[in-house]
């Protein structure tokens, strides 16, 4: 068994009965701990850039690129989003309307609709990408109707905090999703919410998918 083997049968155990989406974030390790991640069931894998990602899952076998899913889960500039849209099955960052109309017409453009969630800075913390609650109120319904993406849920990045801290950001996330849903009539799936460090709070409030790095490879 290898440590990606023992450390993913750990995390599967300590959070059972919950099933979320399990996402690796391969950002810090080579490919082979990509490879290692396959063998062991997970098929959602995830990179912060976009070169950086295109050039390691091009070395993957067909097998692997045929059954995983790809997210980017880093900031997307402007000048990147040709190259990432189609390349990546669910882009997580979205943090701007005028990011969700560019994704929408370069997917138009090649005749797709791109997945995506909405990035939410919901702790405001200046220096981090993400829509602020009261932005995101303003464009939410323009950027659902976009025809070549799909909004599959929402997204955050919890800054390094206090347990009792992060619990009630997770909350709120929760209920600003719920909130959104009701105000717009728009249903989504995913709650995408929690890292290594702060996974079990996160689930505890309702996230769906959580982003682990270190706790899967090392």
């Amino acid at each position: 068994m290898t440590e990606t083997e023992r450390n993913l049968s750990e995390l599967r155990d300590e959070i059972a009965p919950l099933k979320p989406i399990i996402v690796a974030v391969t950002k810090y390790f080579g490919i082979e701990k990509l490879i290692e991640a396959y063998d062991a069931g997970l098929r959602d894998f995830a990179e912060n850039r976009v070169q950086d990602a295109l050039s390691k899952f091009e070395n993957l076998s067909d097998e692997i690129k045929r059954n995983s899913r790809f997210h980017l889960i880093g900031h997307l500039q402007s000048n990147k989003v040709k190259k990432a849209v189609g390349k990546f099955d669910l882009i997580q960052s979205v943090d701007s309307l005028k990011l969700a109309e560019l994704i929408n017409q370069e997917a138009l453009n090649k005749g797709i609709t791109q997945h995506v969630l909405l990035q939410v800075n919901n702790a405001n913390e200046e220096g981090k990408t993400g829509f602020s609650k009261s932005d995101l109120n303003e464009c939410f319904r323009q950027i659902v109707n976009l025809p070549g993406i799909k909004v599959d849920g929402l997204m955050n990045i919890a800054p390094i905090a206090p347990e009792n801290e992060l619990r009630g950001l997770f909350e709120d996330m929760k209920n600003y999703k719920t909130e959104l849903e009701k105000n717009f009539s728009y249903e989504m799936k995913e709650l995408s919410m929690g890292m290594s460090s702060d996974y079990k709070v996160a689930l505890e409030q309702g996230s769906t998918m959580i982003r682990l790095g270190r706790k899967l490879f090392m």
